[in-house]
């Protein structure tokens, strides 16, 4: 037998106390109340660190319950052959109440996302690394916070830059583009017209309040000989 097996070994021989169980189920009770005055205490790093771990850990029981939940609830039960319906069976539904809220739910979401949705090709996602550059800053060049957008982007007219200091994302004038080259469909002719607005990157949202502008990218300009504004 190994050597540090000693306690489990006393167990085997003497068994555990008698109060062992109303002190196992008085220390389990009081676990909550300790974490959460643990939680209230702790300060700095340690307490995101610690708030991060039981976030995981409350999105994953969640997860548990509701498969719980979805696996109690039934399908849709057996019609009966023939005959009379019993007057116990009149209020009953054919389908679960909670399946058919739950699909309802679905499809009312899937509409709205699809009701103003432009169709985007599919292409391949631009990464950070690829779009934002590491501007080393301060005294020893030692911080890395900003970064400097190597893609081409649209900058509106009443865009101010915030003081260099507090700049997270810094936009080279270079690469700022007020116009673009359009074709048009029908007449097959290119126009050179100015941008309104960047509406959809399909890369990231960031991407598309940056005014980022690759491939795939969703743009609004400004057509003067038709009066009226196109999504190109």
């Amino acid at each position: 037998m190994p050597q540090n097996e000693h306690i489990e070994l006393h167990r085997k021989r003497h068994g555990r106390r008698l109060d062992y169980e109303e002190r196992l189920r008085k220390r389990n009770a009081r676990a909550g109340h300790e974490r959460s005055q643990y939680a209230k205490k702790i300060r700095g790093r340690k307490a995101k660190l610690y708030h991060k771990k039981r976030y995981a850990e409350k999105v994953e029981m969640r997860r548990l319950l509701r498969q719980h939940e979805e696996k109690k609830q039934t399908g849709t039960s057996e019609e009966p052959d023939k005959g009379v319906v019993p007057a116990y069976l009149l209020d009953r539904q054919q389908q679960t109440t909670g399946k058919v809220l739950s699909s309802m739910i679905k499809q009312k979401r899937k509409e709205k996302a699809g009701k103003y949705q432009v169709p985007i090709p599919a292409v391949k996602a631009v990464s950070d690394a690829e779009a934002f550059k590491v501007v080393k800053t301060g005294k020893t060049r030692r911080k890395g916070w900003k970064r400097m957008v190597t893609k081409v982007t649209f900058v509106g007219e009443s865009f101010t830059r915030k003081p260099a200091k507090f700049e997270r994302f810094i936009r080279p004038m270079g690469l700022r583009f007020k116009k673009a080259h359009v074709t048009h469909p029908e007449l097959q002719t290119t126009f050179q017209l100015p941008i309104v607005g960047v509406k959809k990157n399909p890369s990231s949202s960031l991407y598309t309040s940056l005014g980022v502008i690759t491939k795939g990218t969703i743009i609004e300009v400004r057509i003067n000989t038709f009066q009226l504004n196109a999504l190109f």
